[in-house]
């Protein structure tokens, strides 16, 4: 059984529609569709339909009859644009990558949406020591913006310590770190980009 999150985001790429628009574009029917992918009618009526999502293989010999790729089936609508909700219940929290314990868990704000320019976290920060920080760096530039506590963010060899409703921009392939300072609960808003 799928999840909530994983049935929304199987639904977004509407491969039952598009499926059937190739059969009627060739003008095949269900049943000489099942002949040439060795798969029932009943079963390709319930992908087109939505009421089941095929597994690659399955996905791979219903591309070939119609002579085109899987990406076929993943690619992004053109008419509509992209709008992607993530509501609150449905985010994973998960530890700083690499770690534990980390100096902060995240949880996706954007995981919904395909083909992100973006990345955007809601971060929770944990005290550390200066000399015991756990540096990163990655492509592309980050921001920050603090909703409540302090958290001090060292980049290269500079700390910045940044108060709630603070915002930081900066380079992310300098090396940094992040940790909480002050015995409170600090809590940001992360956006990165590659």
């Amino acid at each position: 059984m799928l999840s909530g999150t994983l049935q929304k985001g199987l639904e977004s790429y509407a491969i039952g529609g598009k499926l059937r628009a190739l059969r009627l574009k060739r003008k095949i029917g269900l049943v000489e569709l099942g002949k040439h992918t060795g798969l029932s009618p009943a079963l390709l009526s319930k992908l087109e339909r939505g009421r089941l999502f095929p597994t690659l293989p399955t996905l791979l010999r219903i591309a070939l009859v119609f002579s085109v790729d899987l990406g076929h089936f993943f690619e992004a609508s053109r008419e509509k644009p992209v709008v992607a909700i993530v509501r609150k219940g449905d985010r994973l929290r998960f530890p700083e990558p690499g770690r534990r314990p980390g100096a902060y868990l995240f949880e996706s704000l954007n995981f919904a949406a395909t083909d992100r320019k973006l990345n955007a976290y809601r971060a929770e920060f944990f005290p550390g020591e200066p000399g015991k920080l756990r540096f990163h760096e990655h492509d592309g530039v980050e921001f920050i913006y603090v909703l409540n506590g302090t958290l001090a963010v060292d980049v290269g060899e500079d700390e910045h310590v940044l108060q709630a409703g603070d915002a930081m921009y900066f380079n992310s392939n300098v090396l940094h770190a992040y940790r909480r300072s002050g015995g409170h609960t600090c809590n940001a808003i992360v956006v990165t980009t590659s």
